[in-house]
């Protein structure tokens, strides 16, 4: 019964969607939109270029009609069904927020459209284009039929650059090689104005500070025989002298400490450093902070790329909020700019409390507290000092560890200079300022009823970006050390019960020191590009060295210490890569690739606990329970399995997983997904306890695998994720499959992408 009412009233729904035209006046027709067809007996536009014409000018047309969904005006349905004279309440809500009044034939200019057709139309090459419009409809629609007749196109023949011997003249010149006009392309009005932008561009380097691509100008000749034409590049004859000088930097100034209550240069303060003055009464920053940010100099000519690079690095420093700039002539006759450059800071100290929510990778939800107070000119050379004071409760309200809560607390300095120290002369001069980073940190871990570990963390390094898509993030020392506190009865009677050497493997002492450095290349940022990528690769180093010199070899029985502490010796390798497709304008398709490799030796037979992979989850394979899946064909025993209380987290030393992900939106702030997961994590040695874990050349039928289905709220500042993962491959030994509680669909809700 109840299936069937709500049939009814689907179906009437989607009737009355589709009857929305009964709403309209008696004189009233529905605007159902523009069509463009082409009229071009001369055979003028090929097929296909007539296609994409078609659509181009398609879209310039005004208004819009009203919008569909799956082919229902629904928007325009929930407007008439809303309609209400109040202005408050839920119903004007909804027929503000979620409905569309009619847009009518009678608000459609179709002269008005034509003209902007035929515009566009000579703006490309069809200089001798004619568009006509006129009207149709059929019951209580109406629809807008533009005809164009194109004419022919007219290509480039010719493209000539000034000859004169002035200085601007010649510099225009020098600019041919790389002109954007192209002989035998098609005339485009965009092309011309994009000429003039890069011409302007290159003279901004050249030293005509006061150019601008206003005073070039393009004549065009297309009188020539067969739709060709000869475009000649020109400066204005009426462009002002200043614009046609070469300006050279005479003084540079640089304030501080600026407010917009200081109305005076006071040039008789100034302080100089090297190639600039510093202008700071009251002794806020020291002048040499500024000498990897003033990249203009004195006597040189002006170039615009310096400039910009220089406005960067400044706010790049840290504690300036504003910088604004200044140029000046020196004198009316002269070719000279005094340049000043005018800072204003933020407060140099803030006490700041965070409250974050979160979902972990391990199928946990949490809650932090961060208390930061923040220095950012710590020392007057525009160091930044933080510490911060951190408390975090992690719960799993499903899965095979709840109740076997996570807390930790904890507190961390880190002191970062806008700036390389070091022994070795590190040069940038790009946009982008690098950073030295000092960092120390303590975490109490407490896993509820199971065990509790000191975790202590240091690191020096240097940080810096060699253009706007490339990061580079190289630490010179890293060093980690995790204490067991205390371990419960119920912990080690798990682990002789069990005999399950992860569970030891996770309270082991650890001791981790090396270097460690990572690369990343983006331009996901640019969302203009149909294919955009994303790679990080990191390798990182422990007691490698120390390890060679002492001969340790664990498996020989040579154990080594470093402060009387055995320490780990490694190298592990990693490496994520992401695809990204726009499929339309508001859909793409995500993709992932993961791998990664840890080479334990020497002084250690595995990877320490903190430094091995994981797999399974919110981020990772969705269909299975987070750290759920391997290593290898590895199977817990009954014991484990049937056993009342946690689960161990499986871990490995080698890690791949590929995922695939379709991202559609479907309305408002709702985007759909359908993803499908493979992977799975081995150890790199056989070990007692964990048979089948060790990584073989039949890796690749030990994968698991994953489809599902999710929705992504999109409100800006997050994304809310919920995903349902159905897993259809285990990656376990025939004729044993592991029984998940969850075996036939796991559910995730995360915050953020999963990449």
């Amino acid at each position: 019964m109840y299936k069937h009412l709500l049939s009814i009233l689907i179906l009437s729904a989607i009737l009355s969607a589709c009857s929305t035209t009964k709403y309209l006046g008696p004189r009233e027709k529905l605007y159902g939109g523009g069509k463009v067809q082409f009229k071009d007996t001369a055979g003028n536009v090929t097929q296909k270029d007539a296609k994409g014409l078609s659509d181009e000018l398609t879209d310039l047309l005004r208004p819009r009609p009203n919008s569909k969904i799956l082919g229902l005006r629904v928007k325009l349905w929930i407007y008439y069904k809303t309609r209400t004279t109040k202005k408050k309440g839920f119903r004007h809500w909804l027929n503000t927020k979620f409905g569309e009044p009619p847009v009518l034939i009678s608000e459609v200019d179709v002269d008005k459209n034509s003209q902007i057709l035929e515009s566009r139309l000579q703006n490309e090459s069809y200089f001798q284009s004619q568009v006509s419009g006129d009207t149709t409809s059929r019951g209580k629609i109406a629809k807008a039929i533009y005809t164009v007749e194109p004419g022919s196109d007219y290509t480039i023949r010719s493209v000539y650059f000034p000859t004169g011997k002035s200085d601007v003249d010649t510099a225009v010149a020098g600019t041919a090689q790389k002109t954007l006009f192209v002989i035998g392309n098609d005339y485009n009005l965009d092309v011309v104005k994009n000429e003039r932008i890069r011409i302007d561009a290159q003279l901004k380097e050249e030293g005509f500070y006061y150019f601008a691509p206003e005073d070039l100008i393009m004549r065009i000749d297309s009188t020539i025989k067969g739709h060709k034409i000869d475009i000649y590049v020109k400066v204005k004859d009426e462009t002002a002298d200043k614009a046609r000088k070469i300006y050279k930097i005479n003084n540079i100034y640089v304030y501080p400490h600026y407010t917009i209550r200081d109305t005076s240069l006071k040039l008789d303060s100034a302080v100089k450093y090297r190639w600039y003055n510093v202008i700071d009464p009251k002794n806020t920053v020291r002048p040499f902070v500024f000498k990897n940010s003033v990249l203009l100099k004195p006597g040189e000519v002006y170039n615009r790329a310096d400039h910009n690079k220089s406005l960067n690095r400044m706010i790049n420093l840290g504690p300036f909020k504003f910088v604004k700039n200044r140029f000046e002539d020196v004198s009316a006759d002269s070719a000279k700019l005094n340049v000043y450059y005018f800072l204003t800071q933020y407060p140099k100290k803030s006490l700041q409390l965070d409250i974050l929510e979160r979902t972990t990778s391990a199928n946990y939800a949490g809650t932090q507290v961060n208390l930061n107070w923040k220095n950012r000119n710590a020392f007057k050379g525009a160091e930044a000092l933080t510490l911060t004071v951190f408390g975090s409760r992690d719960l799993q309200f499903s899965g095979q560890n709840s109740g076997y809560n996570v807390y930790q607390l904890g507190a961390q300095g880190t002191l970062s200079w806008p700036r390389f120290i070091s022994p070795w002369d590190f040069k940038s001069d790009n946009a982008f300022i690098p950073h030295t980073n000092l960092t120390l940190g303590y975490t109490l871990v407490n896993r509820t009823k199971l065990y509790t570990l000191n975790s202590y963390n240091g690191s020096w390094g240097y940080e810096w970006k060699e253009n706007v898509h490339v990061t580079h993030d190289f630490n010179l020392i890293n060093v980690t050390r995790v204490d067991t506190a205390h371990v419960t009865q119920q912990y080690k009677d798990s682990i002789i019960h069990t005999r399950n050497p992860t569970l030891a493997h996770v309270i082991d002492n650890q001791f981790v020191f090396g270097p460690s450095y990572a690369y990343t290349y983006t331009n996901t940022t640019e969302t203009y590009k149909t294919n955009t990528y994303y790679y990080n690769g990191k390798v990182t180093l422990s007691g490698n060295i120390y390890g060679l010199l002492t001969g340790a070899d664990t498996l020989a029985g040579k154990v080594s210490k470093l402060f009387g502490v055995p320490f780990n010796q490694f190298v592990k390798i990693e490496n994520e890569f992401h695809y990204y497709h726009k499929t339309g304008p508001k859909s793409s398709i995500a993709t992932r690739l993961l791998v990664g490799v840890g080479l334990p030796y020497g002084n250690s037979t595995i990877l320490p606990y903190s430094q091995q992979f994981f797999i399974g989850g919110t981020n990772s394979l969705r269909g299975f329970r987070a750290r759920s899946i391997g290593p290898g064909t590895y199977t817990p025993s009954e014991t484990i399995t049937n056993a009342k209380g946690f689960l161990p987290d499986e871990s490995g030393d080698i890690r791949i997983e590929g995922n695939i992900e379709y991202r559609p939106k479907l309305f408002g702030i709702v985007y759909g997904a359908l993803f499908m997961d493979a992977g799975n994590i081995w150890d790199l040695r056989p070990h007692a306890g964990l048979p089948g874990a060790a990584f073989s050349r039949g890796f690749i039928n030990q994968m698991a695998v994953d489809w599902g289905v999710g929705l992504r709220f999109d409100v800006t500042v997050l994304v809310l994720r919920t995903d349902v993962g159905f897993p259809v491959r285990y990656p376990f030994p025939p004729g044993q499959p592991y029984k998940f509680k969850a075996q036939y669909g796991v559910f995730n809700l995360a915050i953020g992408y999963p990449f």
